[in-house]
Formats: structure tokens, sequence, C-alpha cells
């Protein structure tokens, strides 16, 4: 439980729409292991019980873990020594695919500073 408050309340709370600082590699990664987790419940329980209204909050919590996530891989790109705009390269339409093959390969580098 401590990580969890540690790794994405902390990141939810505190950092919510930060775009400035550093994030750690476990920082970064333990966020998106439990961001994952969450959305896998979600999903779970949006086919488990086919309601539109659990589909609602389901896609509330989503956009909700947006701007956090987007915070985070900013960071982590900052810690890796990269201007946070390589993120952009995830959402050009035509190099979607190559470009977040990039950011990912960015993301899993060594701390620079």
């Amino acid at each position: 439980m401590n990580a969890i408050n540690t790794y994405f309340i902390d990141v939810i709370k505190n950092h919510y729409c930060d775009f400035n600082g550093l994030a750690t590699r476990k920082q970064f990664w333990m966020y998106e292991l439990f961001a994952f987790i969450l959305g896998l419940i979600l999903f779970g329980l949006v086919q488990a019980t086919g309601s539109s209204i659990v589909s609602i909050i389901q896609w509330i919590i989503t956009l909700g873990l947006f701007l956090p996530g987007l915070g985070i891989t900013v960071r982590r790109l900052h810690d890796t020594g990269r201007s946070g705009w390589w993120v952009l390269l995830a959402f050009i339409p035509i190099l979607n695919i190559i470009g977040s093959i990039v950011v990912l390969v960015f993301l899993l580098l060594p701390s620079q500073k």
C-alpha cells in the first residue's frame, strides 16, 4: 500500500499537471504499472456489468489520469537529458508507431542527471 501512495497517489495529488523537474525510472514505471492495473480493473468491471454508467466512470478516470501520465513522462524525459517536447512524436499521426518506439527507448534509458 505504501508503494501505491508513493508512486501513484503522490503523482496525482502533488504533481497532477507538473511538467517541470525529474522523475526516476522507478517512479515512472511504477506509476505506469498502477495506472495499467487500475485500467484493467475498470475494464473488467465494464465487461462484467455491461453498465454504461461504469463505462462513463472508466472514461472519466482515464481522462483524469491523462495529464499526470503526460507530466511524469515529460519529467522522465527530462531525467534522461531530453526535452519534454519529444513526447509529441507519439501524437503525430503518420509517425505514431515510430515516434512511440523512439519515446519508449528514451524512457528506458538510465538517468543522466
